[in-house]
């Protein structure tokens, strides 16, 4: 059996809680811990969920919202167990339409 396990991202949530609302706040803050990002890639990580994230700039948002890790990043279980089947990962096969190749008459 395999567990799907997943994540919500709470950066958002916790800059609205130290009133922070402009992605654009975290660029001097992130640099003052050494992490030097663009405003457009902190809008990213904002806005949408990261899929690799550095220990640096995991450590920098710690400091700067005065959160651990878990506030950051909710583990969630996207669902049950599931079995892993030759089904699984594409759902159910798909219908098969049998045709009739026919030749011209006269060849």
């Amino acid at each position: 059996m395999i567990k799907k396990m997943g994540y919500r991202w709470q950066l958002r949530q916790l800059m609205a809680r130290a009133e922070m609302y402009a992605t654009s706040d975290l660029v001097p803050l992130l640099a003052e811990r050494g992490v030097h990002l663009s405003r457009e890639q902190v809008y990213r990580l904002v806005t949408a969920a990261p899929q690799r994230l550095s220990m640096d700039v995991l450590a920098a948002l710690c400091d700067i919202l005065n959160c651990t890790p878990n506030d950051l990043i909710e583990i969630t279980e996207v669902n049950a167990e599931v079995r892993k089947t030759a089904s699984a990962a594409g759902g159910a096969a798909p219908s098969v339409r049998r045709s009739t190749v026919r030749r011209p008459e006269g060849l």
